[in-house]
């Protein structure tokens, strides 16, 4: 599944750290139906305070943005996430008798701070570029993890809600127009030979940390 050019160059130059966030032992659990269910909620807890950052993050791109065509894509993403991936997360918490007044009081864990704040830094001390940087491993990542365990993974598996949204369509879709936005973003502000410049070292480097703290993640759930 190709998520873009920009996404794949970022990919493949941090592939420890990719294969640490891709395939973490949390992950693999889901798949063969081992993760006890309490990590489990625990970790949508915490992913439900760090999809209200997220959806600021995108929300700031708005801001960032330099075309009405980027902020429209921004906009459609923050849409995806408070209407799509969080009713998710309220569903299955609900379901398991955690009721949606203690996700918004949920305090959040050191992970999940590091983790968005990280993000939206990237945001207000840089431009849209850094931003898209920052956010892209968690769009992608999730859509990868989704796509190989809808595949992969025991068809018992208590997690196949979880896995069935990250591999579905909508979720995908998003994840190939979000891919776009990032290459005509590179394209209109780095010109066509994006990656030679020392400026695409930067937001290499952006993407993997970002992708470090989607690993950590995992270890905190």
């Amino acid at each position: 599944m190709s998520y873009g050019k920009a996404f794949g160059l970022w990919r493949g130059a941090c592939p420890g750290p990719w294969a640490d966030y891709t395939r973490h032992a949390f992950v693999q659990g889901m798949a063969d139906g081992s993760l006890p269910r309490a990590q489990f909620l625990d970790y949508l807890v915490q992913d439900y305070r760090f999809l209200v950052h997220f959806s600021r993050a995108w929300a700031l791109g708005v801001v960032k943005a330099d075309t009405l065509a980027e902020m429209r894509a921004c906009s459609a993403t923050v849409h995806a996430l408070l209407e799509g991936e969080m009713a998710l997360h309220v569903r299955l918490c609900a379901e398991a008798g955690i009721p949606a007044e203690a996700l918004e009081a949920a305090q959040e864990a050191t992970g999940t701070l590091a983790y968005t704040r990280f993000v939206l830094e990237a945001g207000y001390s840089g431009d849209f570029l850094d931003l898209l940087a920052a956010l892209a491993p968690c769009c992608m990542g999730y859509a990868e993890i989704g796509a190989r365990l809808a595949v992969e993974a025991a068809p018992d598996t208590p997690y196949r809600d979880w896995i069935e949204t990250y591999a579905g369509a909508e979720y995908q879709q998003t994840c190939r127009e979000v891919g776009a936005l990032i290459d005509a973003a590179v394209a209109r502000r780095l010109g066509p030979a994006a990656e030679t410049l020392p400026r695409w070292h930067s937001l290499s480097q952006r993407f993997a940390t970002a992708t470090r703290l989607e690993a950590a993640f995992w270890v905190q759930g």
